[in-house]
């Protein structure tokens, strides 16, 4: 990073300059126009991360031109291990960020807040065709192998 970023925890007043974080994050992955999250999961997400009882949190890297990525994770509970563990659910960065390291400290940000919080680890996924995101995740950890199904309900 060329130039000093901080990853810190979001802010309630951070929501005008998430908002274009999430929204691309969305659109990325094929949730934009006709197809793009209802407006309310947007609000229950925010104030999620404002919430005590919640197990969602919120990252951001914070740069002296304003927000370059995003990170949300949440903790539970799992029947292999007795420690909780953490799921990193989203991870963005604004174009211009990437391949400049704010992934990369988004994902250890989010590594050292689980070992803080005793998690036994921390996983993701991500699309098998997101081949700029897999090079960095190939670089700080496992790819385990294991295929994600879904179901609705």
């Amino acid at each position: 990073m060329s130039e000093p970023v901080v990853i810190r925890p979001v802010e309630p007043a951070d929501l005008t300059a998430w908002r274009p974080l999430w929204d691309g994050y969305n659109a990325f992955y094929g949730r934009a126009g006709a197809t793009a999250l209802p407006e309310q999961n947007t609000a229950a997400t925010w104030s999620r991360f404002f919430d005590p009882a919640e197990p969602v949190h919120g990252l951001v890297a914070d740069s002296e031109r304003g927000l370059l990525g995003l990170a949300h994770y949440l903790f539970h509970r799992n029947t292999i291990q007795l420690a909780p563990t953490c799921y990193l659910q989203d991870l963005f960065t604004t174009e211009d960020a990437r391949g400049r390291g704010v992934g990369r400290a988004l994902i250890y940000a989010v590594r050292e807040r689980a070992a803080e919080a005793g998690a036994e680890g921390l996983y993701w996924h991500t699309h098998e065709t997101n081949r700029a995101a897999r090079l960095l995740y190939d670089k700080v950890a496992v790819d385990t192998g294991f295929v994600v199904y879904r179901m609705s309900t």
